[in-house]
């Protein structure tokens, strides 16, 4: 399916008439929603109302086209390229318990993507034979933050209960003050919000070139590994959207018959869904037919679980010299910051987690130093007033905190030492 990239531009044009007509219909129950009309991904209707919003975009995205192509193009830029280790920021917006997932939930996720994207799924296996030789894995593997946009440190996950009940595709979900979460810092950081889908969406991303506030991909949150909505809870919703968010297409193209912009995917008529049969031959594509397993898809989790080569070429040009992405090869994000050395007192902290109060203690002499200044911060550097330290008992009042990460900085006049705990 090769074009050039002066096609994307062209096509840019008409993105929003194309895809307005598939808006999503409007049924109260989005878990029967998700069943009855299968995989629903929103990725190309962002993407047309961010061109329609922004003419810009579509030169981007073009200059975006023209680097892809010319390292696919080359005979060296595939071999060798050390492997990019993206840090991920875990956004949760929950309205209910359910919708707050479990921390193995996402750290499952995580190992669901660095499966799929390094072609050690367990089920790569079944990509039939015809295909198997364009299976292929990428240079790209994903990491949980332990270091946030001011060099604190993060357990790469951020929880949020909102008012909220449902999100849509306007990217509220992006924007505290919409009763979201606010991206971090596009360059250095996958953002991934976690939430309460509405109108029978799986998720969303967003493609390379668009605004660094809305940039990442968001997921239903029963769509994570072991979550309830079957048969798409096997974390390779993540999976299909970071593949956008990555510069892919869906592999049909969005047309009938239509153009992924990759040459080693076979044309086919349009989406997958469920599990077809080998071959499911369309668009006069031969007698291997639909690379329906393909993550790029809509066929069901268990489904779905190669990438081509061509693709895995289309993502790594991202991080190569002029990519889109290149930023993220230098990210700190992944790497936890150095501890404060110790050189004088060492002071204990506890307990931790703590839901009320926390004890301060000289950990050498198990006494207390009343002369210290304590400052609490969260996971954005903002010192957090609600918090009260008192000499007078050496303890730290945090009843008032929302729970999460917070770090502490103990200031005796000598040394200033940082600790973390957890408000539960």
């Amino acid at each position: 399916m090769k074009k050039t990239f002066y096609a994307l531009a062209l096509a840019s044009l008409g993105f929003a008439s194309v895809f307005s007509a598939s808006a999503q219909s409007n049924v109260a129950n989005a878990q029967g929603m998700l069943q009855k009309q299968g995989r629903q991904c929103a990725a190309m209707e962002v993407l047309a109302a961010q061109m329609a919003a922004d003419p810009a975009m579509g030169q981007r995205m073009a200059a975006i086209e023209a680097q892809t192509q010319a390292f696919a193009a080359s005979p060296t830029a595939n071999r060798g390229n050390a492997v990019v280790t993206i840090p991920v920021v875990v956004h949760v917006l929950y309205n209910t318990t359910a919708q707050n997932v479990p921390t193995q939930q996402i750290i499952d996720q995580i190992a669901v993507l660095n499966k799929d994207y390094s072609k050690t799924n367990s089920d790569i296996t079944k990509v039939p034979s015809a295909f198997s030789g364009l299976a292929s894995g990428t240079n790209v593997q994903f990491v949980l933050a332990q270091r946030d946009p001011n060099g604190n440190p993060t357990t790469g996950i951020i929880r949020k209960q909102t008012k909220v009940s449902s999100w849509s595709t306007n990217d509220a979900v992006k924007n505290s003050k919409r009763g979201g979460d606010d991206a971090w810092p596009a360059g250095k950081y996958l953002n991934l919000w976690v939430c309460n889908l509405g109108q029978g969406l799986l998720g969303y991303a967003q493609f390379p070139g668009g605004s660094a506030t809305t940039d990442g991909v968001v997921v239903l949150y029963s769509s994570l590994p072991g979550g309830s909505a079957a048969p798409y809870n096997m974390g390779r919703t993540a999976t299909h959207e970071v593949g956008h968010w990555l510069n892919l297409r869906h592999i049909w193209g969005d047309a009938s018959c239509g153009n992924d912009l990759v040459s080693d995917t076979p044309t086919q008529q349009t989406s997958n869904y469920g599990c077809p049969s080998f071959p499911h031959v369309t668009c006069s594509n031969g007698a291997n037919g639909d690379m329906f397993m393909n993550y790029m898809d809509y066929t069901d989790d268990a489904c779905m679980y190669m990438f081509s080569a061509g693709q895995a070429s289309r993502m790594n040009a991202l991080f190569a010299a002029g990519g889109a992405r290149a930023s993220l090869t230098t990210s700190n994000g992944g790497t936890a910051p150095r501890t404060t050395a110790t050189l004088g007192t060492q002071y204990s902290l506890y307990p931790n987690p703590a839901s009320t109060t926390l004890n301060l203690t000289d950990a050498t002499s198990a006494a207390r130093n009343a002369n210290v200044s304590v400052k609490v911060y969260d996971i954005h550097g903002l010192v957090m007033k609600g918090a009260s330290y008192n000499p007078a008992t050496g303890q730290l009042n945090v009843q008032s905190l929302d729970k999460g990460l917070y770090r502490v900085a103990i200031n005796d006049g000598s040394q200033v030492v940082q600790k973390s705990f957890v408000k539960e």
